[in-house]
């Protein structure tokens, strides 16, 4: 889908802009490439530099309750300065490497209710106009794909996902922004959490993995979180039992629950509220087990199916569509 649009504030008869992304599937810390096709109007004119800006739908918490907005959170200049005549036509092809943070907006085909977009920017004479916005769509890391499948295997099932504007305490996050990925408990577990929240915060060496249980409350006691954090390789994604590493991730999580509140360690710095949770270092499960391979077994494509089941696919499609058409260019990015 590609949004092409007369720039606005350059008067009727100015240049316009159509930004093509290529059909490859994109993953955080991959490349993106594709062409910004410029056709001059009536008359040339001095451009000062073509840009691409990559923007995400972020929710924020604050005393007033929850808004949401469009965040910028990376910027390439496409081209400098030069001068496209009357009705010339130009094509810049670019290549720009994703941030390891992006979030991951489908999962096995299914769209999770993420929104990120390219908006193009062309600078003209003193103007600016952010006509072009095209939705980026993200696949998972071999890494974050086995953790998914692996909890789907489990018997995790999908709830929802969103961006979350803060940090949380503790990790390496880069982005003003986390991605968090809500999951139903598996049925071992129904009785100890309510649900299970997963982030993922990748790196050019490896995989930062916080999970985070929310509690339910006793007969005399609140509910509360508790947070665990553990790493992985890149490289490590195929050899590893995943099933077993992840299984023993949750017990952990679990488990401390007992000892919440005395070890405070992690926790979200803005945003979430959430109490501070244990920090854990996760180390390499035992390799003496095949690994899962490429096919998407039955429980993980259960954890798939829910995504369907808990946000009906038409929806989100429409949600994304409504996005991108109603977004006029020249707004300011959600703070």
């Amino acid at each position: 889908m590609v949004f092409k649009r007369l720039l606005g504030s350059l008067g009727v008869g100015g240049p316009t802009v159509d930004t093509v992304l290529d059909p490859v599937a994109a993953r955080p810390g991959g490349a993106l490439s594709g062409r910004v096709h410029l056709a001059g109007g009536a008359s040339g004119v001095e451009i000062e530099h073509v840009a691409l800006e990559l923007v995400a739908r972020v929710e924020a918490e604050h005393a007033g309750g929850e808004s949401e907005g469009l965040v910028a959170f990376d910027r390439h200049v496409v081209a400098g300065a030069f001068r496209l005549a009357a009705e010339e036509r130009r094509e810049l092809p670019f290549t720009l490497a994703l941030p390891w943070e992006t979030p991951v907006t489908e999962l096995y085909g299914q769209p999770l209710g993420i929104v990120l977009g390219v908006r193009t920017e062309l600078a003209v004479a003193g103007a600016r106009d952010k006509g072009d916005l095209d939705p980026l769509t993200v696949t998972p890391l071999p890494a974050q794909e086995a953790i998914l499948e692996a909890l789907g295997q489990l018997g995790f099932g999908f709830r929802s996902a969103d961006l979350e504007y803060g940090r949380i305490g503790g990790t390496g996050q880069q982005l003003p922004f986390y991605q968090e990925i809500e999951l139903s408990p598996a049925p071992r577990y129904a009785h100890q959490v309510d649900e299970i929240e997963l982030t993922f915060l990748a790196t050019p060496g490896g995989l930062e993995i916080v999970l985070e249980a929310d509690k339910r409350g006793g007969l005399f006691s609140d509910g509360h979180d508790a947070l665990s954090r553990f790493t992985v390789p890149h490289e490590g994604a195929a050899p590893q039992d995943w099933n077993a590493l992840v299984d023993g991730w949750i017990r952990q999580l679990v488990e401390h629950r007992a000892a919440y509140g005395s070890h405070a360690v992690y926790g979200h710095e803005a945003g979430h509220g959430h109490e501070a949770g244990h920090g854990h270092d996760g180390g390499h499960a035992p390799r003496s087990g095949p690994g899962i391979g490429t096919a998407v077994a039955a429980g993980a494509a259960g954890l798939a199916a829910g995504v369907v089941g808990g946000m009906v696919a038409a929806e989100v499609i429409d949600e994304v569509g409504d996005f991108f058409e109603g977004d006029d260019g020249d707004g300011e990015d959600g703070e």
